[in-house]
């Protein structure tokens, strides 16, 4: 399966006025939801999650229902700039899953999470590089939790869990465990799943594990909202440019970027497909699942990386040659960008 991986550089920027940088990485419309079924679970409570690596929500997604990430954006006007900003990502690129089943390279290919109790171990956390926009521990991270690229992974190193109890999230980057059960890591981030103060404690201009700002897990593709076909994703995705600017757009809380062009994507940027494409009737109800959310909900731009890089998590069910043969041919040109409300270009 074809994949790139983001290369360290592209976590630099030069950002003297909120600090170095890059994440540890980084009014509803109105109509009825483009669904063919009805999901189980509720929105901002996680009670109904499974225990464990990869575990089924059960249809819970975090936040509340009128919660950016959970919008259906399908009515709102397009960015006046849409062209321009989709074209500097690549009109004839194709999409590409960030995730998969089985291993490249002997790595995981995706973002893993783990799912644990309100009774998990809290553990002391070691700030390596942005303490100061870091949300203190101690965190619940079980010795074990799954680290994207596997134990001796060189890159991103994001550890996410989710305390299905506690409705919180906790996403840490660069993280290493540590003999004592400790875990050392570049930043780490708290985010409050039942509340639309997701991350009370953040401040404008400050990183999480991704350059956004943003938290990564409520934006990863997972095969068990995906296989229940059109519908089944009941909010945005997350997905990577090669090129960003100088600035952000709610949700979003922080830029990775020194080039300061309007016709370059901020992070936050929410893209949606266009009404008028046709999902194919042939895909597969996975691909059609990935479609529909990103023709209702759009995907935000929440990272440095690839063009047109979807993100999601490790899955042994995924096809792999299915999802990027599929995805590959919805093109950057099927795509518009929302109307960007809100631009921070200072802090």
């Amino acid at each position: 399966m074809p994949h790139t991986r983001r290369q360290a550089l592209q976590w630099l920027g030069t950002l003297p006025l909120i600090g170095a940088l890059p994440g540890c990485g980084g009014g509803g419309a109105g109509g009825a939801p483009q669904s063919q079924i009805a999901a189980p679970g509720g929105s901002g409570r996680l009670q109904a999650a499974s225990l464990g690596v990869g575990a089924s929500l059960h249809g819970a997604r975090p936040f509340p229902d009128d919660n950016a990430w959970n919008l259906d954006v399908r009515a709102l006007p397009p960015d006046p700039n849409s062209d321009a900003l989709i074209a500097s990502i690549g009109l004839n690129t194709g999409l590409h899953p960030d995730f998969g089943a089985g291993l490249y390279e002997g790595q995981p290919i995706g973002i893993p999470y783990v799912v644990v109790s309100g009774q998990q171990a809290r553990v002391p956390m070691v700030w390596t590089l942005y303490g100061d926009e870091s949300d203190p521990g101690p965190y619940p991270v079980p010795r074990d939790a799954p680290i994207e690229g596997g134990p001796a992974s060189q890159g991103d190193r994001h550890v996410l869990v989710v305390d299905r109890d506690n409705d919180r999230l906790y996403e840490i980057g660069g993280a290493e465990p540590q003999a004592d059960g400790s875990w050392q890591a570049h930043c780490g981030a708290v985010f409050h799943a039942d509340s639309n103060a997701v991350r009370p404690t953040a401040q404008p201009g400050w990183t999480s594990a991704d350059a956004a700002g943003l938290p990564i897990f409520p934006g990863l593709v997972r095969y068990d909202e995906a296989r229940l076909g059109p519908g089944g994703i009941r909010h945005a995705l997350r997905f990577t440019v090669a090129r960003t600017r100088r600035a952000f757009v709610p949700p979003a809380t922080h830029y990775a970027s020194a080039n300061t062009s309007a016709n370059l994507p901020p992070m936050g940027m929410r893209v949606r497909l266009k009404a008028g494409y046709q999902i194919p009737a042939g895909f597969s109800p996975e691909v059609k699942a990935i479609l529909t959310a990103m023709q209702t909900h759009g995907m935000f731009v929440a990272d440095n990386g690839s063009n047109w890089f979807v993100s999601g998590a490790p899955d042994d069910r995924w096809d792999n040659d299915t999802l990027v043969g599929q995805l590959a041919q919805v093109k950057g040109s099927n795509f518009e960008v929302v109307e960007m409300r809100g631009l921070v270009t200072q802090v």
